[in-house]
């Protein structure tokens, strides 16, 4: 058996915070370090699936039929070389709540589907739909910390607290040895005082790490999806590649 992995949900309900980046070059960055990484997609988008290169329409079995299907993860588990191997999503995950909800123990079938791929894995990072639903849920039940990446704009952090409050639930109930790893800071502008005031705010409002290096606002993250790659590869000496480098090799000290 190997050592027990960690497992990070990044999570937060708000759309468009760069999440599915996040998880992407993340998982990349740390494949780099000699990891060995999962990505898990539990957004019915799909959209981590797309930005690694897979178009959900082609398959037959996805993470809905492993929550919901009695499909082993290991049979829908997609290996991609020098990448991090993935667990995908197709939209057959949109009715995946009402569903969860007639089960048992609805919010603890991921961390039970998870089970016997742990042992295989450093890392297993997941990508949270942007509700606070039985998905996620079962996300923050199976991990062993979250991560909110959050864009630095007014407004943009109000709902931090609902999500805090979703982790508190899940610490008391489900998971009480869940922590909160941080806020990272994405789409970020540090030539404007607002972006730097809105992060200050929130490290004080909540109590919370704002984990370092803050990720720069770029266009290179939205062109690297696009032929399914990240910007590691796309364009390596690039800030944001370098600000996920740096984020992978604190995350493992």
């Amino acid at each position: 058996m190997g050592r027990v992995p960690r497992t990070l949900a990044v999570a937060n309900q708000k759309g468009g915070v760069a999440k599915t980046t996040t998880v992407a070059t993340l998982g990349a960055a740390l494949v780099e370090l000699g990891q060995r990484v999962l990505l898990v997609d539990l957004d019915p988008q799909a959209c981590l699936t797309f930005s690694v290169g897979i178009d959900p329409e082609d398959l037959d079995k996805s993470i809905h039929h492993v929550l919901l299907g009695g499909v082993r993860a290991r049979d829908v588990l997609i290996e991609l070389g020098d990448a991090p191997d993935l667990l995908p999503a197709t939209i057959a995950l949109a009715t995946a709540d009402v569903q969860l909800a007639r089960e048992s123990s609805p919010e603890q079938v991921l961390r039970t589907a998870m089970r016997t791929l742990r042992s295989s894995y450093d890392w297993i990072i997941v990508d949270c739909p942007p509700t606070l639903g039985l998905l996620t849920v079962n996300a923050l039940s199976a991990a062993s910390d979250v991560l909110i990446p959050l864009q630095c704009e007014t407004l943009a952090h109000r709902g931090v607290g609902q999500l805090l409050d979703t982790v508190h639930d899940v610490q008391r109930l489900t998971n009480p040895s869940l922590r909160v790893l941080g806020v990272l800071p994405t789409l970020y502008d540090g030539r404007t005082t607002h972006a730097r005031t809105v992060l200050e705010t929130i490290a004080d409002t909540y109590s919370l790490d704002v984990l370092q290096p803050a990720i720069p606002k770029s266009i290179r993250f939205a062109e690297a999806p696009a032929i399914g790659e990240t910007v590691l590869s796309t364009a390596p000496a690039s800030p944001g590649a370098k600000a996920y480098r740096a984020l992978a090799g604190a995350l493992l000290h």
